[in-house]
Parts: structure tokens; sequence; C-alpha cells
């Protein structure tokens, strides 16, 4: 090695890490995270750790911690192509935080990871109001988080998002598997649409499965994507993929405090109804979906007839993939976001307590003898 080379100084930002960056963008996100604030946090970001009083779970007979940890997966990689990134963060809060509802908690906080091959404070800003527009939808705080520069392993625009929330329920008010019963009803709350899950089938079938952000091609898929579309109802394409998850702590918390009778959750996410149903069973029931399916379930189509209104995207991407019935309920929602089973003589005060909360219930099958599998009455 000649002197020269030994006297050149190699910075941390020579190597694509801009810490000042960094810094800047945790001064752009403070406002946001401290919008998210509930009473039990104590400080601010820029800790080594979120902090969060316990008084939230003090009169609980038996507190039980719940926990949930998701991502968004490839919707991410349609956010990129598209250069929206305000509404991805809601879809990571949602997937937590769904989750854990399904035991009957309350999220109490959330904390994010954005890994990202070039930070950037604006960009930041715009993942981050997500996250925290989505814990106020939930009722949770964002209490930490962690960003990641990586150059050299993701390009500069790429990102990736990871969440992780923490609940409570006391243990006499949890929601169990084990309390459902034959004749037991299922009702749905509807979702906005694809949610997170599916996106790397939709990318394929809407034409963008390997097309770099950045490129012409991106500009061209971009401006196809977003022209709208008769079958959406004049909706782009672009708005449909990219709205939200819904996040549905809240009213169903609502309920539930309001003393409705339900015995087990189902957040409707990766694999559809078919794949996520059956986790809110017990071993010796089946959940037996009446879709009012016209014609041929196993034939390719999308004139499904469903018995509820599955939204015109979901519709649309299955006409694209021509996916049969049985398909489409183990890769989407089908326009059923949340799945509530109770007594079948405590069916009208669910819905009524769901109704009061904002809610618009529909019948989507019952509970029978079985296995704890999902089957349809076609």
């Amino acid at each position: 090695m000649s002197e020269n080379e030994q006297n050149t100084q190699v910075t941390y930002a020579d190597s694509g890490v801009d810490t000042a960056e960094g810094a800047r963008a945790v001064d752009a996100i403070k406002q946001m995270v401290a919008s998210t604030n509930r009473p039990e946090v104590i400080g601010g970001i820029g800790g080594f750790g979120g902090l969060f009083s316990a008084v939230a779970i003090k009169d609980m007979g038996d507190p039980i911690l719940i926990s949930g940890t998701d991502g968004v997966g490839t919707k991410l990689v349609l956010a990129q192509l598209l250069d929206r990134h305000e509404t991805v963060g809601q879809d990571l809060v949602a997937m937590c935080v769904n989750d854990i509802l399904a035991s009957g908690a309350e999220p109490l906080f959330f904390l994010d990871y954005v890994a990202i091959g070039h930070i950037e404070a604006a960009h930041m800003a715009q993942i981050v109001k997500g996250v925290a527009d989505g814990c106020k939808l939930a009722g949770c705080a964002l209490v930490g988080g962690e960003m990641a520069e990586h150059p050299g392993v993701m390009r500069p625009d790429d990102y990736d998002l990871a969440g992780f929330a923490v609940g409570v329920v006391d243990r006499a008010k949890m929601l169990d598997p084990a309390n459902v019963r034959p004749g037991d009803v299922i009702l749905g709350l509807a979702s906005t649409g694809v949610h997170s899950n599916g996106y790397s089938l939709v990318r394929k079938v809407i034409g963008v499965d390997g097309v770099v952000p950045g490129t012409a091609e991106a500009d061209e898929k971009r401006a196809e994507l977003e022209r709208p579309l008769e079958a959406l109802g004049g909706e782009s394409m672009a708005d449909a993929l990219l709205r939200p998850t819904r996040i549905y702590v809240k009213p169903v918390l609502e309920a539930l405090r309001a003393g409705a009778p339900i015995h087990a959750l189902a957040h409707i996410t990766g694999g559809g109804i078919t794949e996520n149903l059956n986790r809110a069973l017990a071993g010796d029931v089946d959940a037996l979906v009446d879709r009012h399916v016209a014609g041929d379930p196993d034939a390719a189509g999308t004139d499904f007839g469903f018995g509820w209104d599955v939204p015109p995207v979901i519709t649309e991407v299955c006409r694209r993939a021509q996916l049969s019935a049985n398909e489409a309920c183990k890769t989407f929602n089908m326009g059923v976001g949340l799945c509530v089973i109770c007594a079948p003589e405590d069916e009208a005060s669910v819905r009524a307590a769901l109704e009061a909360a904002g809610e618009h219930p529909f019948r989507v099958g019952e509970c029978v003898p079985g296995t704890g599998e999902v089957r349809y009455t076609n």
C-alpha cells in the first residue's frame, strides 16, 4: 500500500451512509410521532428505547400482553413504481394491529423499521406519516423505530418496512377459537380493496413485475396505471391498488366494550378467506361459507355473484388472472377484511353493537361440525 493510499480518509458518507440526512429525517418526523402519543407514553423518540407506562393494565385481573409483527410485502414495489409513499405506512400498522385485535386486545404501542437504499428526509417523512396515521386510527402510540440506510445492498430509492405492535387484553375477556361451536354465525366486515396481500400476483397481471422504478418503461406503466378505468367506476388502478388496509380496531373494541358477545375474530390476510378463517375455528368445527356463487365454482372467470360486495379492483384483478372462485378465495380477501363469529342467538346484538360503532356487518356463513377447515356451500 502506498503512502498516499494510507493517508486517504474514507468517511461513512463516502461509503454511502449520510448520518446528517438521517438526523434531518428524525427531526422531520418528530411531530408526527408525537401526534400518536397516549397518556402512557414517556418521553419521545431519540432515546435507545421507547418508554410506555404499564398503568394501562393495572386494573386488569389477569392482563395478557399480545404482540404482532408484519410487513407490507410487495405492495411496496408498486408504491415505489408509482412514487406514492403516503399510505403504505398505514398498511404496515394495519397488518400488525388487526392481527392482535383477533384476540380481543387493545393495541398499546407500535414500532417501525425502515430499511432504505438512501435516506432522504422528505421521502422518509412521507412513509412515516402513513405509520402515524395508522397508529392514530388504531389508538396506539408510535414510540420508536429505526431507519437503516443500506447502500450497495438496495437501490437508492428502494425500501422495505417492518412493524411490531404490543397490545393487552384481560384474560377473562380474551377471544379464543376454542369458544366457537357448531351453529355459530360468521359475519363479515368490509375490506377497502386488496389491502396488503396478493401483490405478487397483482403485479404480474397488471404487467409491472420486474419493471425497475425510474426507467422509461416504469414511466409508461405509471401513466397507464393512473388512467381512469370504467371497470373501476372511473377510478385508476393506481388509486385502487394503493388504497390502504382498513384498521378495524376502534369499532370492534367499541363493540366488545359495549358487551357484544363475540366468540372469535379472523383477520383475512395472505391466503384469503380459505387460509385465515380456519385460524379462528375450534378443532371440531368447520366454517361453511355461503358465497352465493352462480355457476361452476371451478370455472375460470369472475362473474362470482357473491352475496356481499367485492371491491371492483379485486374483481378486475381476478378477471385478468382468470381465477376460479375457489382460487380467488385463497388469494384475496374478496371484500371481507375481518370475520366475526358469534352464537346465532347473539347475532342481532352483535350486529347492533357493530352498527353502533359505524360498521355494516353482513352474513358470510355458519359453523358446522368438522375438523377446523373452511368449506363453501357450493
